[in-house]
């Protein structure tokens, strides 16, 4: 068994951290804020396994510019950080084509085939149980067309996977969530979503089994050093070698990357929500609900109530704009009056591609340096299959169907 460094203590690095000490391998993971609430905290808690699309669809070309238009609206770029955002955003456009959208909905098909049991044994392996139930998810529209466009996907994503789905009406939209007073043209009931009870819950729970287990490095991995003996990592207190080390530190996974001489476009699709407690709320909604015409999902966890969602291009470091999390709310009372002000609100940043396709791959010249970052709004959903593909990487198991999510594609 192989000592291992793992780089980064999010869902990613914890699920991987999690599966590894299973099979068996000494690890060592280094995180700067354990503490903290990385991006996989402010979930709405889907197990998203229908979601093949990547964001850069043909269509995109023509919707985006009216979305810009609206500062508040489900896609927004901050315009003082567009010279960094450029590369990024003009390869986002070159995959907006139909030949990358059915490239990217096969690859991700992929991994959803075992996501869910894939989930079932990453809570076996670190003994968390009935963290998982399947609720079921209905998006709402404001005309036929959005409902038919809606109708069109789940067709596309039955013939890939099988899952099921229904248009209800109205009326039966009310009958499943009777929240939804306000008006609406249509809706589409999908069966196959999960959820988990509250992802915070559920990433504490991975951190404290490889807790147990694993060292801890409380600090940042600055670089990467390679040598004969091993990898090194280097970090504000000095460095280790190590048999192998995984790469998944999100966004700031770039750094690292491009100091061992490898090119890769990753930039932060930064999330907003609130979260509201079972005090302030006194109800809760039957099952996610998600708005179809504007970008975001209401969420029931456990433990409250969660709206968020939509798509805001910034740097890392840029400051959050809190006018995105108060516009859905102000969004959703047109269809759930009841919906009260309050509640907390959230920003972060999810790690993304401009093909929507995550990075989980070997290092071109290095098999001893493993990646597993980039996966947008997806990584809870993919956090367990990642894990495992990671630990066949990492083994020298056969890897042919994750050519997909090499990165060799930006070299």
């Amino acid at each position: 068994m192989a000592r291992i460094a793992v780089l980064g203590a999010g869902i990613i690095g914890s699920a991987a951290a999690t599966w590894l000490i299973d099979e068996g391998h000494e690890v060592t993971v280094y995180e700067p804020d354990i503490d903290g609430l990385p991006t996989s905290t402010g979930n709405a808690a889907l197990l998203a396994f229908p979601e093949i699309a990547p964001i850069a669809s043909p269509g995109i070309v023509t919707t985006v510019p009216k979305w810009l238009l609206d500062p508040l609206g489900p896609l927004t770029v901050r315009w003082t950080d567009l010279p960094a955002l450029t590369p990024w955003l003009l390869a986002f456009l070159m995959n907006a084509t139909p030949g990358q959208e059915a490239r990217t909905r096969l690859a991700l098909t992929g991994l959803m085939k075992t996501a869910l049991a894939d989930h079932e044994e990453l809570g076996r392996k670190a003994g968390l149980a009935g963290h998982l139930r399947q609720t079921g998810y209905i998006s709402v529209h404001d005309s036929e067309a959005s409902t038919q466009a809606a109708l069109r996907e789940a067709e596309k994503v039955r013939e890939a996977l099988g899952y099921p789905y229904e248009r209800v009406s109205v009326e039966k939209a009310r009958e499943l969530v009777p929240q939804l007073e306000g008006q609406f043209a249509g809706a589409v009931l999908q069966p196959i979503y999960w959820m988990v009870s509250n992802p915070l819950t559920v990433l504490r729970r991975y951190q404290a089994f490889w807790r147990e287990k694993a060292q801890f490095v409380p600090s940042r991995a600055q670089a990467l050093r390679q040598t004969d003996e091993g990898i090194a990592v280097v970090c504000g207190s000095g460095e280790d070698l190590y048999d192998k080390v995984v790469v998944a530190s999100g966004v700031w996974s770039r750094e690292l990357v491009r100091s061992l001489g490898v090119k890769v476009l990753l930039e932060t699709e930064r999330g907003y929500n609130t979260t509201y407690g079972f005090t302030e709320l006194g109800w809760n909604l039957p099952m996610p609900v998600g708005f179809g015409d504007h970008g975001f999902i209401a969420s029931p966890l456990v433990d409250g109530l969660r709206v968020g969602g939509a798509v805001e291009l910034a740097k890392p470091q840029s400051p959050p704009n809190f006018g995105r999390a108060r516009a859905m709310r102000t969004k959703m009372r047109r269809y759930v009056p009841s919906l009260p002000e309050g509640g907390k609100e959230w920003m972060g940043r999810r790690p993304s591609t401009p093909d929507s396709v995550p990075v989980i791959s070997r290092h071109p010249k290095d098999d001893r340096i493993v990646f597993a970052f980039g996966h947008g709004h997806l990584g809870l959903t993919l956090s367990a299959v990642t894990a495992r593909r990671v630990a066949d990487l990492v083994a020298g198991r056969d890897t042919a169907d994750l050519s997909p999510f090499d990165i060799a594609r930006f070299q």
